[in-house]
């Protein structure tokens, strides 16, 4: 499902315009990135967590020439599912 076949179902189900469907969205997708941002843990009760967590380095290896090499650390998105979520996918 694309963003906006979403739209189109959230339009029909809650009776919106497509323009307010996108706008509500946009806006919730807007603030869970900038939650995720601040580093806060987003959670969607029945649905799933979404949290920053921080990769540590590792070692590494080009696979061209052989070398080994140190892939820096970052910080990276986690999603952890519901078990609503989880039962339902079953």
């Amino acid at each position: 499902m694309t963003k906006l076949e979403l739209i189109d179902i959230i339009a029909k189900k809650a009776h919106l315009t497509k323009k307010a469907a996108r706008e509500a969205v946009e806006a919730l997708l807007g603030e869970v990135n900038r939650a995720l941002n601040k580093g806060e843990k987003v959670v969607l009760s029945g649905f799933g967590t979404f949290k920053v967590v921080k990769v540590k380095d590792k070692k590494g290896r080009n696979p061209q020439t052989g070398d080994n090499l140190v892939i820096k650390g970052h910080k990276a998105v986690r999603f952890v599912v519901g078990k609503p979520l989880k039962q339902a996918v079953k």
